[in-house]
């Protein structure tokens, strides 16, 4: 008996129908595999752009004092574990960056925008840990309790007024008229040049908030006995009361002698 013929094209049309299938399985793998390269490159992107800028302005405006990791250099401190706040501070007051060396800069014009300072003090944060921008809430603050802490803490050296004055070993307190409450906070936390640094445990939250609106307060200023001259305090008004008093009594005393025949 002639034997069954055996077919063996069988095989080989399977694999001509499953091939394009795995086919068409590698291809969306390896799509699926770009797309998650390119959505871990749009994610991390931005965070790398945003240091890359922060560093290049460190780099060109810091660096030279501050040295080039920000490890201090003899023309200035070392930055690593200052925080976001210092570096926030000095920079929106623009005290920094400076061109000549001083021991106690005081406020200027900021060298840098808002959108700049920010890069920079991210950079600057990331050099060591240390406090954080802090978040005030002037409105939530009491003034008679910031009116109190301030009196306590601050005005022997700012003044009652904010004004400011000469401490000794020619430190100077600053006047806080401009001071942003963001920057009140700041300064309490992180006590740039001579002040003193308030931890939490010192002054928690609440009473940082206090004192910014205290601050404010004295800012809105108002000044109930007439001419402010300044507001330099009672000894400046009162010797321009006797040098404006004496210059009346000269001026008096000649005009009755002229009078005498």
């Amino acid at each position: 008996m002639p034997k069954a013929p055996t077919h063996h094209h069988r095989p080989a049309a399977r694999a001509r129908r499953t091939g394009p299938l795995w086919l068409v399985a590698a291809l969306l793998a390896a799509g699926a595999l770009v797309q998650l390269g390119v959505a871990g490159h749009a994610a991390t992107a931005q965070p790398a752009q945003a240091g890359g800028r922060g560093q290049a302005l460190y780099q060109q405006s810091c660096s030279s004092c501050h040295g080039q990791q920000g490890q201090g250099t003899q023309r200035g401190p070392s930055l690593a574990g200052v925080g976001a706040a210092s570096a926030d501070f000095y920079l929106s007051t623009g005290r920094m960056p400076i061109t000549d060396e001083q021991r106690n800069p005081g406020r200027g014009r900021p060298a840098f925008g808002r959108a700049d300072i920010d890069a920079l003090v991210a950079y600057v944060a990331s050099l060591g840990l240390g406090p954080a921008v802090p978040a005030v809430a002037p409105a939530a603050g009491r003034l008679a309790e910031g009116e109190r802490l301030y009196q306590e803490n601050c005005a022997a050296c700012h003044s009652a007024t904010g004004t400011g004055g000469a401490l000794t070993s020619g430190q100077v307190a600053p006047s806080l008229a401009k001071a942003t409450p963001v920057q009140v906070a700041e300064a309490v936390r992180v006590g740039p040049g001579a002040m003193p640094r308030f931890s939490s445990q010192a002054m928690n939250d609440p009473q940082v908030d206090s004192v910014a609106a205290y601050v404010g307060r004295l800012q809105e200023g108002g000044n109930r006995g007439g001419w402010d001259l300044g507001r330099i305090g009672p000894v400046t008004e009162g010797l321009v009361a006797w040098v404006v008093g004496l210059g009346l009594v000269l001026w008096v005393v000649r005009r009755l002698g002229k009078e005498v025949p």
